[in-house]
């Protein structure tokens, strides 16, 4: 039986197939193989790593670590991160706490009490700014001495990247790109000192490659081989559909499932269930069991679409300007409204945006060009005949609905630019 998801990771009787991917990213860890997990926000990449550590720790043949970065806002921060979730370790731990026994003297005989909150408060105020990749250094260590090999999952590492290479206006500066410079540095020679013993996985709602592009940092990225997170196919998606209904007494005919898939035309794990969830609603509010055509209609119109309660949509929003900073998310806000009012964006009008920010740029602000890229990397447009189109059509109805009246195109607005840069 399939329970919905809610929340932001599935496990257990609401976590979906993924056959393929499980066995694929076994492997790699079977291999030693550090492993950048990418794809476009809400396709399901940390309910697939903590799905995939918890049949590591029943397989039994590694122990494992996950340790969310989002809240990091330095190297220290991360490592006390990592330190305090290789608590269940027993003999990386035994390691970690002799190296900090000074900071964790003071918690006597209670220090097996200590909340993880608590603890990891103690174990940061044993880091500085200077001796940051020694303490790292010596938490890698303690894991790569473990009775057996070690998965270490970093979650959100780019926002955390992203923390160090930028300034409060998100353009990156010399200070941030040395602090980002050495934090990868520093990570890359764990990684590869401690190959075979300590294995990675990085995933985040953002894409870590174009931060690293942006900055001249690629290099770092290369002892991570990249694997790319699909959506669903339909007849996954219309599967999903189908489990959720039978779960939930929900008559639910095919050519309804397919039609809630078409709408949304990328079936992102997250969506697909949203979609399901709000269809649910509908029918219990009615008293009814059966779904029609005109159910999953209204309910993608008037729910999916709707600006009430839409925060995951929004989040969108959020990240890219989190990502691009102040300068580059108005970039990014018009080059999204004219694809989703236009239904694309092609070649002339892209030039014509290259222009007219061209005159506008602030030092430091990315290009058109950077924008594209990193639109294109975190699955928002995707390159197409001659030009970008959204990847999902429900971000894409939704964005029309959101920005869409009123906006004047870069047609009228920038005149033609002879020779600007795509």
């Amino acid at each position: 039986m399939l329970r919905k998801g809610g929340g932001n990771w599935v496990e257990g009787d609401r976590f979906f197939d993924r056959a393929y991917e499980l066995e694929a990213l076994e492997e790699r860890v079977r291999e030693g193989t550090h492993t950048l997990l990418t794809a476009q926000r809400r396709m399901g990449k940390t309910s697939l790593v903590r799905e995939l550590l918890r049949r590591l720790d029943d397989g039994g043949a590694s122990e494992t670590v996950f340790v969310d970065l989002e809240a990091a806002m330095d190297p220290a921060d991360a490592i006390a991160e990592i330190g305090v979730q290789a608590r269940p370790l027993r003999g990386a731990w035994g390691r970690i706490e002799s190296g900090f026994v000074n900071v964790l003297r003071a918690a006597g005989d209670r220090i097996e009490e200590l909340s993880l909150s608590d603890l990891k408060v103690k174990l940061r105020a044993g880091i500085d700014a200077g001796n940051w990749p020694q303490r790292g250094g010596a938490v890698f260590a303690a894991l790569a001495a473990s009775d057996r090999p070690v998965v270490l999952a970093l979650d959100e590492m780019p926002i955390l990247v992203n923390r160090l290479l930028k300034d409060q206006a998100g353009v990156v500066t010399p200070e941030g790109r040395g602090r980002a410079d050495a934090f990868l540095t520093w990570l890359r020679r764990n990684g590869q000192a401690h190959r075979g013993r300590v294995t990675m996985i990085l995933s985040g709602s953002v894409g870590l490659e174009p931060l690293l592009e942006q900055a001249g940092l690629s290099a770092h990225a290369n002892i991570f081989a990249a694997y790319d997170l699909k959506p669903w196919s339909e007849q996954t998606a219309a599967s999903c559909l189908a489990a959720l209904a039978g779960t939930y007494g929900i008559g639910l005919p095919p050519e309804v499932g397919a039609d809630m898939c078409r709408r949304l035309r990328c079936c992102i794990p997250h969506h697909v269930q949203m979609f399901f969830d709000k269809l649910h609603d509908r029918l219990r509010r009615d008293g009814r069991r059966d779904a029609t055509l005109e159910d999953a209609a209204w309910v993608y119109v008037q729910e999916m679409l709707s600006v009430r309660g839409q925060v995951d949509l929004q989040h969108y929003e959020g990240r890219l300007e989190t990502v691009l900073g102040r300068a580059g998310y108005p970039v990014a806000l018009e080059l999204l409204t004219a694809a989703a009012v236009d239904g694309r964006l092609d070649d002339d009008a892209l030039d014509r945006y290259g222009a007219h920010f061209a005159d506008r740029a602030q030092d430091g602000a990315p290009t058109v060009e950077h924008v594209l890229h990193v639109l294109e990397h975190d699955g928002y447009l995707e390159r197409r005949d001659g030009g970008y189109r959204f990847v999902s059509g429900l971000l894409e109805d939704w964005w029309r609905g959101r920005y869409g009246r009123g906006f004047v195109s870069a047609v009228a607005r920038a005149p033609r630019s002879p020779g600007a840069a795509r």
